[in-house]
């Protein structure tokens, strides 16, 4: 059956727009006004010449090798060592140190023991991750472009409790014989580094004018360990660009842990490089060399005398992974206190109080016994 068209009124509602209202006699044509408005527009609007800055990338300093220092002869405070030092902590925030008694057979022992860290599984490593609330274990690498970019991957160590069971609860063969081999060479560089600091304590022309800064920034978890397995063979083309992304990652990130002094295990690195707030310092360090740069809680100490720095080796052409340390150390807060300028004694209010009674009692007692006499 068809259906007819629904039937439309003969004169539909007219949805006309209203006519445009009239130009002013007395004012300018549209025309005219589009004209002006174009004009004020492309004045109005143009886009400035920009000058970018130049690259931010801090230009790299070649500088002769930082002296070699020989630890008997700074500890015996012989003159010549002891301006070594100085001016080398002051001029680029490092020095060598060799012949400190720690035997290098044992420091190379650690570093292997240390390797079989970082061959466990990915998935093993996942489990003692860096965090917040964890400033230990495995830093995590994010996203591919980071991981191509990383040179060497990092493990924080320290004497946490927790840390040796989570470790060995995915390192149960290893782990205990490497934390007590730790522990060891973490207490001899403690004992090193104590020593140091008291000499730069000693002969340091500045002190700071807050001298509770240095122990408000210590770190509640004390001296850590950073190792690191450098990567091997990494191609020329990509090393400058991973170099530049080290650099970076070192300067935005700085360091998670406050501390003193650092001491970097690094034997058989090609070269070792210095960032800081002046520029880039690169050099090749010495076999067998320590080397020990300063960290914030120094520079606060010292007033800005001695400014902090971080210090990273570079391995370069190798045919195997190399493994560094480096050892922050962050000294008890007695050695901060027993450290801080000696000060005047005074006496309390209650003392003062006390001691004027007794003066008082003293003098009424010779009275009376003068007048008896």
């Amino acid at each position: 059956m068809a259906v007819s068209p629904e039937y439309m009124p003969e004169n539909p509602i007219d949805f006309r727009a209203p006519p445009p209202s009239p130009i002013a006699s007395g004012r300018r044509s549209s025309v005219t006004n589009d004209g002006v408005l174009t004009e004020f527009l492309e004045h109005s609007l143009r886009v400035p010449d920009l000058i970018l800055p130049g690259n931010f990338f801090p230009k790299q300093k070649i500088v002769e090798t930082p002296p070699r220092i020989d630890f008997q002869s700074l500890n015996s405070k012989e003159r010549n060592s002891v301006l070594k030092t100085l001016d080398s902590i002051a001029r680029i925030g490092c020095f060598q140190l060799v012949n400190f008694e720690i035997p290098s057979e044992f420091i190379k022992l650690v570093s292997v023991m240390a390797a079989g860290i970082f061959q466990l599984p990915s998935e093993k490593k996942a489990a003692v991750m860096k965090s917040p609330e964890k400033p230990y274990g495995f830093e995590e690498v994010r996203g591919d472009q980071e991981a191509e970019n990383e040179l060497s991957e990092e493990f924080v160590w320290s004497k946490d409790e927790s840390l040796k069971l989570d470790m060995e609860g995915i390192w149960p063969t290893g782990y205990s014989t490497f934390s007590e081999k730790m522990e060891t060479l973490s207490s001899d560089l403690g004992n090193l580094a104590a020593k140091i600091l008291q000499f730069l304590q000693e002969n340091c022309p500045r002190k700071s004018k807050h001298p509770n800064d240095m122990m408000q920034r210590q770190d509640l978890i004390g001296s850590v360990c950073c190792l690191y397995k450098h990567r091997r063979d990494i191609p020329a083309d990509r090393l400058a660009s991973s170099l530049g992304y080290d650099v970076f990652s070192m300067l935005i990130r700085g360091t998670d842990y406050s501390h003193a002094l650092c001491l970097h295990i690094c034997d058989g690195s090609s070269q070792f490089h210095v960032y800081s707030k002046k520029g880039w310092v690169s050099f090749c360090p010495d076999k067998d060399a320590l080397i020990v740069t300063v960290g914030d809680q120094t520079q606060a100490w010292s007033g800005g005398q001695y400014k902090q720095v971080l210090g990273r080796p570079v391995f370069k052409g190798e045919d195997e992974d190399n493994i560094s340390m480096a050892f922050l150390y962050s000294p008890p807060k007695t050695i901060i206190c027993c450290s801080k300028t000696t000060k005047e004694k005074t006496l309390s209010l209650g003392q003062q109080a006390i001691l004027a009674i007794i003066l008082t009692l003293v003098y009424h007692l010779s009275v009376y016994f003068y007048k008896k006499l």
